[in-house]
C-alpha cells in the first residue's frame, strides 16, 4: 500500500493517524474495524464490541494528544442491533464524541464493523512514531495484561476487556512534553518494537523488573497480549510529568537490534505481541 499515491499527511503509513492541516487546524484522522471471530466472539454482547470499536479510535487520538471532533460508523445490519446501538449510545457519551455519518450494509457473512474517527490536536507538533532520542526515558501509563485476564473471565478484569478507556486526557497533558507517543493495542513489545523500528539509529531498552502488570507471575502474556491502550511514551528523564506513568526503560545508542529486554535482544517482530 505504501506504493500507493500518498497524502503527505498520511505519513507514508508508519502511523496509527493521518494529519491534515486545515484552516489554521491540524486534523488527526484515524479508522479502526473489527471483525467477528478475529476481534470479538461470535456470542458477544453487541453493546460491549460498539464499545471496544469506539474506544479503540479514540486511543489513537489520544496517542497524540488529539481533542475528538466526532466519528463515522459503517455498521453491518443484523447482529443484535438494539444492543450494539445502546452501548455505542453510552460510549459517545461517556466520551462526548458525537457521530458525523457513516454507512450501513447487509450481508450473510460474519458482522463487520468499521469507524473513523476525527480529532483536532491540541498541541503541535503533534507526536509521533518517531522522535525518540538517546538518553530518553521510555514510559507507560498504567499496567498490562489487564485485558487479558478479562478476556479470560476473570471478574475484576472483565470491565478492562469489554469497556476500555482511551487515555485521552492522559495524551493532551503529555503531547507538549513527548518526543514521541503511541497507543499500546497488540502488546507491550510490539508495539515498543514498532516504535523503534520508526528510528534508524537507536535500540529502545526495556527493564523487566520495572514494567508494571496486572499479574507478575505473567509477566511474558501481560506484555505481548494488548488491548490494554495505555500509552507508550518517550521524553526528556527530567521532565516532571502531568500524569501518572512508569518508567520502563531507556532510548541507547543502537546496538545488535531496535528493541532489548533487559539484556536479550528482541530481534524480530515475531511472537512479539499480536499480528493480523
Amino acid at each position: 500500500m505504501r506504493t500507493l499515491p500518498l497524502h503527505a499527511g498520511a505519513r507514508g503509513l508508519h502511523d496509527d493517524v493521518a494529519q491534515l492541516e486545515v484552516g489554521g487546524e491540524t486534523l488527526i484522522l484515524t479508522h479502526d474495524s473489527m471483525a467477528a471471530g478475529t476481534h470479538f466472539r461470535a456470542n458477544a454482547n453487541m453493546a460491549d464490541v460498539a464499545w471496544k470499536l469506539v474506544a479503540s479510535n479514540l486511543s489513537d487520538l489520544a496517542a497524540k494528544g488529539a481533542e475528538p471532533v466526532g466519528v463515522l460508523l459503517s455498521y453491518t445490519l443484523g447482529t443484535d442491533d438494539a444492543r450494539f446501538l445502546e452501548g455505542l449510545d453510552e460510549a459517545l457519551t461517556k466520551f462526548a464524541v458525537p457521530i458525523l455519518g457513516g454507512d450501513t450494509i447487509a450481508t450473510d457473512g460474519p458482522p463487520t464493523f468499521g469507524m473513523t474517527a476525527i480529532g483536532r490536536a491540541t498541541y503541535t507538533p503533534v507526536p509521533h512514531r518517531a522522535g525518540a532520542v538517546v538518553g530518553d526515558a521510555i514510559y507507560v501509563t498504567g499496567p498490562l495484561g489487564r485485558a487479558m485476564l478479562g478476556f479470560e473471565g476473570q471478574p475484576d478484569y472483565l470491565a478492562a476487556f469489554n469497556r476500555p478507556h482511551p487515555r485521552l486526557a492522559e495524551g493532551r497533558a503529555l503531547a507538549p512534553l513527548c518526543h514521541t507517543m503511541m497507543d499500546i493495542s497488540d502488546g507491550l513489545l510490539l508495539d515498543c518494537w514498532r516504535m523503534a523500528q520508526a528510528h534508524t539509529d537507536l535500540t529502545f531498552q526495556l527493564d523487566r523488573v520495572t514494567i508494571p502488570v496486572a499479574d507478575p507471575n505473567r509477566l511474558d502474556e501481560c506484555i505481548r497480549w494488548g488491548e490494554d491502550y495505555e500509552l507508550l511514551f518517550t521524553c526528556a528523564p527530567t521532565a516532571s510529568l502531568p500524569v501518572p506513568a512508569t518508567r520502563i526503560g531507556t532510548v541507547i545508542e543502537a546496538q545488535h537490534g531496535l528493541l532489548q529486554l533487559d539484556d536479550a535482544v528482541l530481534d524480530s517482530s515475531i511472537g512479539l505481541g499480536y499480528q493480523h
